[in-house]
């Protein structure tokens, strides 16, 4: 039986902000049914997904409120602020912050700027290069970038408890993570050493990839006290994600134990929460 399931990387749009919300969401709105309802419930309708899915805890992302006084357990931040990342002098004092709370910050996917748009468009679709640029590949692509370009600022050594988040199985690092540790060295002379970073400061979660095959990959390479289990709801379904786990518990991929840790005991660890049982 699939043990109880804490997620992490579940959204939620606070109603303050609707009016503010620009084209693409407008699109995700039509493209998928009910979507902005769901984004904007905390109440029975997503208690009743919660239901079909199993999940005992859902922590929100881009709900409004402080660490202090709200009781947040992190931050989630874009990936990028119209294509600037956040390897640069001026944002130390944010990482500094983040690693003296002690608490995680999730670098979440977000759209391409007007200057990276043009990477994504070609001799196909409009419908292909929104896609590439997002969902099918770029969003992926970005989070990845940003995360190696964040190492090679050094800031792992100036921060050397910092904790950092990335969904979607990784964001594709797992499987070049070999090639990334053995030519990273040309990357600077930082003190703490890729893998080094990867094992202490960098936790993945399995958010909206419904594949065993990643996860072998991962299995190999990650510490499994560092794989968190995610859904990535209302954008994928709870039921889809209960299905994947109770198939790698059948898988035989992982022990009973293992299995655990990564369905709550893992985020408990991280986040400082504790799973209805």
């Amino acid at each position: 039986m699939v043990p109880p399931l804490i997620t992490l990387e579940e959204h939620y749009f606070s109603t303050a902000i609707g009016s503010a919300l620009d084209d693409k969401h407008v699109e995700q709105f039509k493209a998928i049914p009910g979507l902005e309802d769901k984004l904007k419930d905390l109440g029975d309708l997503r208690l009743s997904y919660m239901e079909k899915g199993k999940v005992s805890l859902q922590v929100i992302s881009h709900g409004p409120g402080t660490l202090t006084t709200h009781g947040f357990v992190g931050a989630l931040i874009d990936c990028h602020v119209n294509g600037r990342y956040y390897d640069g002098a001026e944002y130390e004092v944010f990482w500094r912050k983040a690693e003296g709370l002690d608490v995680p910050i999730y670098i979440h996917p977000t759209w391409p700027s007007e200057d990276m748009a043009p990477r994504y468009t070609g001799n196909f679709t409009d419908g292909a290069s929104r896609s590439l640029s997002a969902s099918g590949w770029g969003w992926h692509n970005e989070v990845a970038l940003h995360t190696l370009r964040l190492f090679a600022s050094g800031i792992f050594d100036k921060c050397p408890k910092l904790k950092v988040i990335i969904g979607h199985f990784g964001e594709m690092i797992p499987f070049m993570l070999d090639r990334i540790t053995k030519l990273s060295v040309r990357w600077g002379d930082q003190q703490r050493k890729w893998k080094t970073v990867w094992d202490e400061n960098i936790w993945i979660t399995t958010s909206g990839v419904w594949s065993l095959d990643p996860m072998r990959c991962i299995l190999g390479n990650t510490r499994i006290e560092h794989i968190l289990y995610s859904v990535d709801y209302p954008f994928e379904k709870n039921e889809n994600g209960l299905k994947w786990m109770e198939e790698l518990e059948e898988s035989g991929l992982v022990t009973k134990e293992q299995l655990e840790m990564i369905a709550y005991k893992n985020s408990e660890n991280l986040l400082r929460v504790k799973a209805p049982q």
